[in-house]
């Protein structure tokens, strides 16, 4: 694989505990805090600020009550591990299809039920593990990962092939970008044709919104399915109000003739 960045989200120095500080504390409670949305109904949201206070104590002892095991509040490895699994599942899960489109699918199922997110703190949005993985090691409010999630499910896919993204798109962390390139190479269909013709879209495409007035693309993800005017997408940093910088990956219903959505073709990938 390409996105790698990951793997530095796995790693873990060693045993945290009451009255510990630094990045590993830091990496604890960016868990904990990403777990809250597994598990709503037990406390687990606590300051992301490296002090292994009371508070991420308590928090640490609910999380490991999750699992029935001791009520330490110390975060071994092992318990680390519980705490990122979500992340480790879905970037190192295997499709189980041969055909490309339909891994490309499965595997950003994966994400979604792996409930992939962002953290938002007092230095802003597009922060935490999953947006530094998505980014290449890269998080803060400049890092709208809509294409970085694209970007990683589509390494997956090729990958396990034996073959790269890269070989039908820059990699980036830019929609211009990556759409700019689809022109170049004939992959990008605008939406004026795609609204005449949507029997092109397929599911494993990438969408991409564009503003009508120029071009300025802002937002992209992976088709699901289409019918007609309509299309099924998976697509990270987005939210219920389907905002280009929202704060997770959701499952979305878009309507081709109300938005301005290009399409790239993943066709060879």
């Amino acid at each position: 694989m390409i996105k790698t960045a990951y793997q530095q989200e796995l790693l873990f120095t060693g045993v945290v505990k009451k009255g510990s500080q630094g990045t590993d504390v830091v990496r604890v409670q960016e868990w904990l805090c990403l777990n809250a949305l597994r598990y709503p109904k037990i406390a687990l949201i606590t300051t992301i600020d490296g002090q292994f206070g009371p508070a991420t104590e308590l928090a640490v002892k609910n999380f490991q009550a999750v699992f029935k095991l001791t009520k330490t509040g110390i975060v071994t490895d092992a318990l680390f591990a519980r705490l990122n699994a979500p992340l480790s599942v879905a970037f190192q899960a295997k499709s189980t299809v041969k055909d490309i489109r339909k891994a490309v699918l499965q595997l950003a199922g994966v994400h979604l039920n792996q409930r992939s997110a962002e953290l938002q703190t007092d230095e802003g949005q597009n922060r935490g593990p999953w947006v530094r993985s998505y980014c290449d090691g890269n998080d803060g409010p400049l890092f709208k990962w809509c294409v970085g999630f694209v970007q990683t499910v589509l390494d997956q896919a090729a990958s396990e092939r034996g073959r790269t993204f890269t070989a039908i798109m820059p990699h980036t962390l830019s929609c211009d970008v990556m759409a700019r390139s689809g022109i170049e190479t004939g992959r990008l269909t605008k939406s004026a044709v795609v609204r005449k013709k949507p029997k092109l879209i397929r599911p494993g495409d990438v969408f991409l919104l564009r503003n009508p007035d120029n071009d300025d693309w802002f937002h992209m993800g992976i088709i699901t399915a289409s019918a007609g005017d309509v299309i099924e997408t998976l697509e990270g940093n987005t939210d219920l109000k389907g905002s280009s910088n929202g704060t997770a990956v959701f499952a979305r219903v878009r309507n081709i003739q109300k938005a301005t959505i290009d399409v790239f073709s993943i066709e060879g990938l």
